[in-house]
């Protein structure tokens, strides 16, 4: 019955490809074959930090890893954030394109999976919305993308551990210094991650844990280090990043 419904969903409503938005051919796969070679996926050497590619392996870290603390203890990212995969995401967040989670994460799990496995991760964290941009996207990107992966590494997803605290100017938008200002006192502890909803007094939903942080794009690293720093005051052990898309090194 679930097979069948499934195709009678796929015939009324066909996926679309996450690259050129036609109809995938041939069905039933997630991406055009020939769109799959437009994709500039991130190649080593990288950065040991974020995961940004960087020009040589004898340089350990990117220009902001190197420039900036950094509380998590590593990144992944699937693609470089060039014109194909703008247009790609603009759909996915903006355009109701939720399929295109599928493709971001089997992607995903196919180059890391082995690696994400062996992390030990406890448990998979999107960044949060403001309650206010959620309710007009209608969805959070970033947890379309956390339910998968969590499914993969066989672990519980939390979508409310964090939250936005006020809504904010999309950070493509403003300069280093405005970043910084921009994110500073964000993200807090979610209300149902708080000690008192079905936990112990002493604890809190992720407090020990290793946590992976999903988002789908990464540029300078303000936004997941503003929501590292929460985390590991809440006790987590150990913050682990994913990205969809990762900007360019700028050094």
């Amino acid at each position: 019955m679930r097979n069948m419904k499934e195709t009678m969903l796929s015939i009324l409503y066909p996926r679309r490809c996450p690259i050129c938005h036609d109809i995938v051919a041939p069905r039933g796969h997630l991406i055009c074959p020939d769109c799959l070679k437009k994709v500039s996926f991130v190649q080593e050497p990288t950065c040991l930090c974020c995961g940004k590619e960087i020009a040589s392996e004898e340089i350990e870290y990117c220009y902001d890893c190197s420039h900036h603390t950094r509380s998590f203890a590593g990144g992944f990212a699937l693609a470089v954030y060039d014109p194909v995969m703008r247009e790609s995401i603009r759909r996915f967040k903006n355009g109701g394109r939720m399929e295109y989670a599928d493709w971001y994460a089997e992607a995903l799990w196919q180059q890391y999976g082995q690696q994400l496995r062996g992390l030990d991760i406890d448990a998979v964290v999107p960044v949060p919305l403001h309650r206010s941009r959620r309710n007009e996207r209608g969805y959070n990107q970033a947890e379309l993308l956390a339910e998968r992966l969590a499914k993969r590494l066989q672990v519980p997803m939390y979508p409310k551990a964090l939250k936005r605290t006020r809504k904010t100017t999309a950070q493509k938008y403003l300069g280093g210094r405005e970043r910084k200002k921009n994110l500073e006192a964000v993200f807090a502890l979610g209300r149902k991650a708080k000690a008192g909803h079905g936990l112990p007094m002493s604890k809190n939903l992720v407090e020990g844990r290793v946590i992976l942080l999903v988002d789908d794009i990464y540029t300078t690293g303000g936004t997941a280090e503003a929501c590292t720093r929460v985390l590991l005051d809440a006790g987590v052990r150990t913050v682990y990043l994913v990205n969809v898309c990762i900007g360019e090194n700028e050094g």
